[in-house]
Order: C-alpha cells, then structure tokens, then sequence
C-alpha cells in the first residue's frame, strides 16, 4: 500500500513497528504502518546532544521512549481506527496494554463522537503475560521540566516555582514563535523539543482519513518524561486544574471531555505508570490540580508581568501559525472563558487593554457565553472552566457596577439568573484547594498557602 492508495475502510490492522533513539544526535525515531504500507516516521528531537546515558538510565530511557511510541500512536491509528493492533519489536504487560486502551478510547472521545464512531471493544492492545520489573530508583536529581503553553496557568505554575526557589526548565514541543516569547520573558532556562509528523499522515487525511482532535497532552506528556530521563531529572510538571476532568454532557451520548488527558484520570494512571516502570524517583504531576480555573485566574491576576505576553487562544496558533500579530481573537470558547474568569480578580481598564476590547459588553458574544454557562447548550469543545465557575464570576460581575450595565452581564441578570432556579455558586467556596493531586508533599506543604491565600 502507498499514499496513493490509502483507504481507510481497507485497513485491517494498525502496527508499532520500531523506535528508536541516538543519543549522539538526540534524535528519536517512532515508526508505524498500516497492514504492510509504508513506514509512517515521527522524529522528536532533544535539544544539548550528545547525551551520555549509564546502564540505568539507558534502560529507564528505553521503557520511556516505548512508552511514548504507544502514546504519540494515537495520531496515526485514527486515520483507520482499525480492529487489529500489532506491537512489531517488543512487548508490552497487561497493565500498559490497560494503559494505552484508556488512553485511546478516552483520548479519542470527541474524535469519535464527532465522526459517529463507536471505540468502546474496538482498541485492543496486545499483551505478553507476566510483569514488568519494578522500575529502580536512578538518583535523578531535583529539576522540574515545566510544560508551557502560553497560557494563564503554565505562568501560574513558573512563577509559583520561582517563588519557592525550586529548579526548572521551561519546556514545550514544536515550533510556536508565541510560546517561544512567552518562555524568554519568563528569564528562565528553556527547552524546545522539536516533533516532526510523519509527512504521509498529512497525505492520508487529504484522501479520507479520519480525522479529529487527539489527546496532545499525552503525547506532549510522554514526550517530557522521555526528556526528564534523558537530561537526569526528576519532575516533569503540568499545568491542569480540577475542571479538566468534566467533559461536555452530550444529549443521547452522555459526558465527552475534550481535554481528557489534562484529566486527573489521565495524570494518576500516568503518572504511577511511569514510577512503576520507568523510574522509581520520576514525579509527573499538574501543580495546578487542586485549583479550580477561577482559582488559577485570581493567582494570574496578582502580577501584571505577563500582561503584554500570554495568550490562551488556541485559534491564535491555528490561524496564525508561527507568526503572531494579535494574541486574542475575540470569538473563540476560550478568549470567552479567560475574559470572564480574569474580571472579577483584574481592573477593568487592564483587563480591557490585555484582549483589545470588552467581551462582555457585546452582544454578538452571547451564545458563546451561554454555551460556558451550559445554559441551553453544552459545555464547548475546549479547554474551559465548569458552568459553575462561569455562572458564579457572571454572577459576581453583575453585582458590580463597573460591569453590570456590560450587554452580556444584564442580559444575564435580566435572562438567564432566573431561570437557574438558584444555582448559581459564589466564587469563595470555588477557590478553596482540593485535596486530589500528585503534588509531591513537601512542595504542596509550601504551596497550599499561596495558593489559599491568593498571593
């Protein structure tokens, strides 16, 4: 089979055929087919080669890279979801099998529900029987490789880190010239991994691939745990508050998350993966868990710094590529969410000036805000907080006279607070930490109270 001839429908089986990793180059290689097609080849490179890896950490480096070439998968089984899955050059238990068929039918759940598609007894990763070895402890000393993306929360986690004068690297995967300016004006050292698609991937999806969103922080997260194991350190560190794990309630369908693996079920299985077989002293966890996105609003809100700088818009990287020129687009579930949970931490005039223009003070924004609020839709396809954190800051704002004559602050007094029949929360009791995290102890035991405080 070759490009030309790829056929979604005449895929039988989906094979993990080799990867592979030179650490005189840093180059890594992870390569897939379809059937007996043509070699599908990813290549993520890390940046400082060459590396010098021992016997313990090239053995810890090895069970990392298998585990990121079953994750990154993910890209290239779904342009057939096929019945069939193949693991060419080695084996896998049946607690990594369990492993990667949750991350595959939980991380393909918009993907399917979008293109009518049924997962659930479809993805069977083969397994060997027995146990992996218990993973060893390498030594890997205390460094945190922080994933950012541009955002509120990545700048959040920074600077919390700072703060409590915990060693990091600011890292992220692939080439966006935004991250990049955001990373710089941290002042921190910093980290871009490079990840090249396999160019058929693109070929196949112009003649009828599946396609849809996949869970990129899996891929992303397994991709810095391979890195934390090739540089010899010990924490990769996310940015994922608690309403990453509550999904869209479909009607008919039931709960799809779109950010499945910024979950908390994602990070535990992961994250005891990884200490299971990979390396005993290796901690991934997201600093944020505990906090709701409110809670992550009113940390940002204390400094200005990065004002000029972030950007949580995803249609700013899909529309503008490497070459930003407007941080905020205006229109999308995002820019209306951090709009609204940034107003009642953040004067107005500053907030105004950040994204341009009032949000809230146009009534062509309307159905976006009703879909965040779930008020006669669902939550939207994006990383956004609860319905419950926007009814409860839309609620605030339209008790303060600054925002309460704003179009879609009335309209939600006038319209929408009567008919919620009184569930409408306040803020205070949403900012209250959660207990759920991987957060090692002793950092939590130092940021509980920052984080409690607002500081």
């Amino acid at each position: 089979m070759s490009a030309v001839e790829f056929s979604r429908d005449g895929v039988s089986t989906f094979r993990f055929v080799r990867c592979g990793f030179d650490p005189a180059t840093g180059l890594a290689e992870l390569v897939y087919a379809f059937d007996d097609g043509p070699e599908l080849i990813e290549k993520v490179t890390l940046p400082g080669a060459p590396f010098a890896l021992d016997g313990g950490r090239a053995a810890a480096a090895e069970q990392a890279l298998r585990l990121l070439h079953l994750i990154a998968g993910v890209s290239y089984y779904k342009a057939a979801v096929p019945g069939e899955i193949r693991i060419d050059t080695y084996a896998i238990d049946a607690a990594t099998a369990a492993l990667m068929d949750e991350v595959y039918l939980h991380g393909l759940g918009e993907f399917a529900y979008r293109n009518g598609l049924d997962l659930h007894g479809r993805i069977r990763f083969p397994h060997a029987d027995g146990q992996t070895p218990a993973a060893p402890t390498l030594g890997l000393r205390r460094h945190a490789l922080v994933a950012i993306g541009g955002g509120k929360d990545s700048l959040v986690s920074i600077e919390a880190l700072r703060a409590l004068d915990v060693e990091q690297t600011v890292s992220w995967i692939g080439g966006s010239q935004l991250i990049r300016a955001c990373a710089a004006h941290t002042g921190l050292d910093t980290l871009n991994i490079g990840r090249q698609l396999a160019p058929e991937l693109f070929e196949y999806n112009r003649m009828g691939a599946w396609n849809g969103h996949i869970p990129v922080t899996a891929i992303n997260s397994a991709i810095l745990a391979f890195a934390a194991v090739v540089l010899g350190v010990d924490q990769v560190v996310f940015s994922n508050e608690r309403s990453a794990s509550y999904g869209s309630l479909i009607e008919g369908t039931g709960e799809v998350n779109h950010q499945w693996s910024k979950g908390w079920a994602f990070e535990r299985a992961f994250g005891a993966h990884l200490q299971a077989n990979v390396a005993a002293d290796l901690h991934y966890y997201s600093l944020l868990r505990p906090l709701s996105e409110l809670a992550v609003a009113r940390q940002f809100a204390q400094s200005s710094r990065y004002d000029a700088h972030f950007s949580s818009c995803n249609r700013n990287f899909h529309l503008l590529g490497e070459r930003p020129v407007n941080r905020w687009c205006g229109v999308c579930p995002k820019c209306h969410f951090v709009f609204l949970a940034l107003a009642p931490f953040m004067p107005k005039p500053r907030l105004v000036a950040i994204f341009g223009r009032n949000l809230l003070d146009d009534e062509e924004q309307i159905p976006g805000y009703d879909a965040l609020m779930e008020f006669r839709d669902h939550k939207p396809f994006e990383c956004v907080g609860e319905a419950r954190e926007s009814r409860a800051a839309m609620a605030a704002l339209a008790a303060r006279p600054e925002w309460r004559e704003d179009a879609v602050v009335k309209r939600f007094a006038r319209v929408i607070a009567p008919q919620l029949q009184g569930d409408v929360p306040a803020i205070a009791p949403l900012l209250v930490p959660a207990t759920e995290h991987r957060v090692p102890a002793p950092l939590w035991e130092q940021l509980r109270e920052r984080f409690a405080a607002g500081d």
